[in-house]
């Protein structure tokens, strides 16, 4: 039973990125021999977030209420909307630019070869939000990746569309870099530098 439950506890922690089986097996170690206190806290935090933490309804980035502290912010510019792949994009952005205005969190970008099309990204309620009049400049900050650019093309082309402007980030971040992994530096030189896409 023991190792039972050794093997399930290090299989458990390989769901983490870049988390292999040594490096599992060392945490799992490393919490039952000298930390037992600190692993029946990260289970308890881990219970309490997978249960409570959600998707906020307006921008779907992650949050315990129906909207997110930035949504709810009426100081920040409700004309400007950032688009960005993830929640860590999202968090990168606001920790290294000045950026004020609102944010649309994709969960992920095109990819029909992976089954992710428009629907899977939330567009629709994107497109609303473009509906709603508010929205003035859309700003593309997806990842210079392949499927980043052609999601970028193609809200650009939704935005366009509705007659709205639209900037892409500037490409100081180097092709095939995710935004979460770049420097503060190159991050905010690149975000102040974006440029209106035709």
């Amino acid at each position: 039973m023991a190792e039972h439950l050794l093997d399930e506890l290090v299989n458990s922690l390989r769901v983490l990125p870049g988390v292999g089986p040594k490096s599992a097996q060392r945490m799992a170690y490393q919490l039952l021999q000298r930390n037992r206190d600190g692993g029946l806290r990260l289970a308890e935090m881990l219970r309490l977030a997978m249960e409570n933490i959600g998707e906020c309804r307006v921008c779907r980035n992650f949050t315990e209420d129906d909207v997110c502290r930035i949504c709810a912010d009426n100081n920040r510019e409700h004309g400007k909307l950032c688009i960005v792949e993830s929640p860590s994009d999202m968090a990168a952005l606001e920790k290294a630019t000045d950026y004020q205005g609102l944010y649309f969190v994709l969960h992920g970008k095109l990819s029909p070869l992976d089954g992710v099309g428009p629907d899977q990204l939330g567009l629709t309620g994107l497109c609303n939000r473009f509906d709603d009049g508010d929205i003035k400049e859309v700003i593309l900050a997806t990842n210079s990746t392949v499927e980043g650019e052609a999601t970028a093309h193609y809200i650009g082309e939704l935005a366009r569309a509705r007659s709205l402007s639209v900037m892409r980030i500037a490409h100081g971040v180097p092709l095939g870099g995710e935004l979460e992994y770049v420097d503060g530096g190159t991050l905010s030189h690149a975000f102040a530098g974006r440029t209106r896409v035709s």
